[in-house]
């Protein structure tokens, strides 16, 4: 809810189906999620279940007068205001003609777009949808290193020499007695010296191995997604995926793995290569990760919350990355904004970065996850 932000006005609704889209406007005017709501609604004695505001949002009939009464007192209307949904609704219910008086939507000052709103996310699990750039243009070397033999010396020899030794180009006195003793300290010099490069190639490859964050970690295998129950890794980490114990927005973030477990999560297969991710929280019961908004807005929170949400993406594909294959992207299916992989951002190494919607990277940094066996 913006501070000075006017709340939808039902007026406005010409029939149920313009009532349920300013209920849904409603909800985004609220800033709250479907748990959050849920917990409004009981911290005013009222009973909301998530699933139940879900139905109410999607199905095509008006709601209970019972049941708008608690959701509009959970989305924060003072008492005259929700006295108005009330009373349209009642309208609509009898198939009343529209007041004349009533304004007309084109005279209204504060218009609502439903379709281009989203929940935030809760500010203490850091920035909301698009509050940190994702990975796009990001290089990372994957640990790979380029290697070239040393430049071979010519393959003539200079003139007067008898030894059959190459003469280096620029080797002082080619050909003159005595040389080949010194081409001989020459070669062992360069040999040398070709050896410490070797070295330290060898280190800058250790570096750059240890900064993309697929070193320094014990060698694990790649587990591919099978249906049951499981433990999702980033990838060469030590990072599992879990929220934040007490947090209602659902957030998904890194964890240590050995800390992971809130909530549960198992795979599920829905058809046409198709998985969907369920969650088992302690707090909130079954659910399922997803994108919110049907992923329409780049930067999307990874989150987990009720199943069936129509208007989130709660399928994916689990596409396998790289010969031999080093890790499986999360990629939302159906997503409004292609080309979208689920995606660790911020500081890659630290705990609790959140997981978002980001464009798939072509190196997939940040963007691979095995599927370990949960016992």
């Amino acid at each position: 809810m913006t501070p000075g932000e006017r709340a939808p006005d039902p007026r406005e609704a010409r029939s149920p189906a313009d009532f349920l889209a300013r209920l849904q406007a409603l909800k985004d005017w609220s800033g709250l999620t479907y748990r959050e709501l849920a917990a409004r609604a009981e911290a005013h004695g009222d009973v909301l279940p998530c699933s139940t505001v879900a139905n109410m949002l999607t199905r095509p009939t008006l709601p209970r007068e019972e049941l708008l009464t608690v959701f509009a007192r959970a989305c924060g209307l003072p008492p005259e205001e929700l006295e108005t949904w009330r009373t349209v609704r009642g309208r609509l219910a009898g198939r009343r003609p529209h007041p004349a008086g009533d304004p007309d939507p084109a005279d209204l000052a504060h218009p609502t777009d439903p379709m281009h709103s989203t929940d935030p996310e809760d500010p203490t699990d850091g920035a909301g949808a698009g509050g940190e750039a994702g990975p796009a243009g990001s290089v990372e070397t994957g640990g790979r290193t380029e290697s070239g033999a040393a430049v071979a010396p010519g393959d003539g020899t200079a003139a007067g020499d008898v030894s059959g030794v190459p003469a280096w180009p620029g080797e002082p006195g080619a050909g003159a007695a005595g040389g080949s003793g010194a081409r001989s300290r020459i070669r062992r010099t360069v040999v040398a010296a070709v050896a410490l490069a070797g070295l330290v190639l060898a280190g800058v490859s250790v570096v750059a191995v240890l900064r993309d964050g697929r070193g320094g970690h014990p060698p694990h295998m790649v587990t591919a997604p099978a249906v049951g129950d499981v433990r999702i890794r980033v990838s060469g980490t030590d990072h599992c995926l879990g929220e934040r114990r007490g947090a209602r927005t659902g957030q998904i973030h890194q964890v240590p793995c050995a800390g992971a477990g809130v909530p549960l999560y198992s795979l599920e297969e829905t058809g046409g290569g198709r998985w969907r991710i369920v969650s088992d929280h302690p707090d909130y019961g079954p659910g399922c990760s997803g994108i919110p908004s049907g992923g329409r807005i780049p930067g999307a929170a990874f989150e987990d919350s009720e199943c069936g949400d129509p208007s989130r993406v709660e399928s994916f594909t689990l596409e396998a990355y790289g010969t031999p294959v080093q890790g499986f992207r999360i990629v939302p299916a159906g997503s409004a904004t292609p080309g979208s992989c689920v995606t660790v951002v911020g500081d890659r190494s630290a705990a609790w970065a959140r997981l978002a919607q980001a464009p798939c990277a072509p190196d997939a940094a940040g963007q691979l996850f095995d599927f370990d066996r949960r016992d």
